[in-house]
């Protein structure tokens, strides 16, 4: 029994078809991201030699989520969500196929391959909030967490996969393939979409154009145990994501070999695995604001120590613990804002999660990319923890509505309309 309430809950996969259909179908497609992750990172670098270009690849996904994603999470409060989410992903294998018409091809300039990610992150914009709100639509409220757990353990498996697979098929066959590749695996989320059912917003729709995009901001605002989930993930990201840093990283301590490009995402997916292997241990604590507290400062320690760290080996040791304080901390956090939202606002929040949670790390990356440029990879490594635990700190010690937020506690029910 002991060991049962440890390991990950896979209820869902059991009880839920639709569900079930689903996870498999982002399983495939989230293999195919990570490798386009480290296709785009390699090809940037070799095409610029600079950290800020690869940096630059984390703002071009970034931009088009902050300046559409709200739009689109009222879209997705006022349609056919399961729709839209179809729409947005053949809209995101369409680029797909263009990145590897342009690796086939080759003499692509490096602002073309950025706008490439630009324009399928528009895709991801509205494609990314849609998604969140399928599993309060799917399972019941006490598979939850179990949900989400789940959720995680599917994208850290393609982390831990995904990258040093890109590496080995860029090594060997050239970027044109990796892209191909995880053009073909949107076929996968496709055809979990297409046996969901039909999924409106619910009894009040959204406002249209700005007035819907408002009442989302507005009612993440009056809420304190979502907007301080949303402010520590957002400062955490910003100030410490490392990601930019891996091939300059990789240069001063691998030699710049592509293949082992792919570890240091590996690293961080192996501990993300393994938090989601034993979340039973996580995510039936009754405290999920405090968990997640707990696991953006942990993040925080693992990076310091990993630009601290002289060993190359030893420093991807770090970045496990990282991963697997990450998991814990995103899990939780995802737990705090689908149980305190209501099911008419779900669309507009899970676009200002999307936001935090993908254009926090775009924009972080950016960052760690010109304090490397201007200092060292080491500097911009450790800097960037210490600033993580500072203002988680802050954050923790002002929000106290956060640190008491039970996983039990009904969700608001507020209108939208102010």
């Amino acid at each position: 029994m002991g060991m049962r309430h440890t390991l990950i809950d896979v209820t869902p996969l059991r009880s839920s078809p639709p569900f079930r259909r689903l996870w498999i179908g982002q399983t495939l497609s989230g293999f195919g991201s990570q490798m386009t992750l480290v296709a785009v990172m390699f090809q940037v670098w070799q095409m610029t030699k600079s950290p800020t270009w690869t940096g630059a690849v984390g703002l071009a996904q970034a931009i088009p989520l902050i300046a559409l994603g709200l739009f689109a999470g009222s879209l997705v409060d006022r349609l056919d969500r399961r729709k839209f989410y179809l729409l947005t992903t053949s809209g995101q294998a369409v680029c797909s196929l263009l990145l590897a018409l342009q690796g086939f091809l080759g003499h692509f300039p490096a602002a073309g391959v950025l706008g490439l990610v630009a324009l399928q992150s528009c895709f991801v914009a509205g494609g990314g909030p849609a998604s969140r709100t399928f599993i309060p639509h799917l399972l019941p409220k006490h598979q939850l967490a179990a949900g989400l757990a789940l959720r995680r353990i599917a994208f850290q498996g393609a982390m831990l996969l995904g990258p040093a697979l890109g590496g080995l098929i860029v090594g060997g066959l050239g970027v044109g393939a990796c892209y191909l590749i995880d053009a073909f695996t949107f076929v996968a989320a496709l055809y979990g979409a297409f046996g969901l059912p039909r999924m409106n917003p619910g009894e009040e729709p959204a406002r249209p154009g700005l007035r819907g995009v408002l009442d989302g901001l507005a009612f993440v605002g009056r809420t304190p145990v979502i907007r301080g989930a949303l402010l520590t993930d957002l400062a955490t990201t910003v100030l410490s994501m490392p990601i930019s840093l891996f091939p300059l990283v990789n240069a001063e301590r691998f030699g710049g070999n592509p293949r082992t490009l792919g570890l240091f995402l590996t690293a961080i997916a192996v501990g993300g695995v393994a938090a989601s292997l034993f979340s039973g241990t996580f995510i039936r604590l009754p405290r999920p604001g405090l968990v997640m507290l707990g696991g953006s400062a942990t993040w925080g320690v693992a990076l310091t120590l990993f630009g601290m760290s002289p060993s190359p080996w030893v420093g991807l040791a770090f970045l496990v613990i990282a991963g697997a304080a990450d998991t814990v901390s995103v899990v939780s956090r995802s737990t705090v804002v689908q149980m305190h939202t209501p099911h008419e606002l779900l669309g507009r929040v899970s676009a200002a999660e999307q936001i935090v949670g993908q254009a926090g790390p775009d924009i972080g990356n950016m960052r760690g990319g010109l304090i490397a440029d201007a200092t060292s990879g080491a500097s911009a490594l450790v800097s960037g923890g210490l600033l993580c635990l500072g203002a988680v700190a802050v954050v923790g010690a002002t929000t106290a509505d956060l640190r008491s937020s039970s996983a039990t506690s009904p969700p608001h029910t507020a209108s939208a309309s102010p």
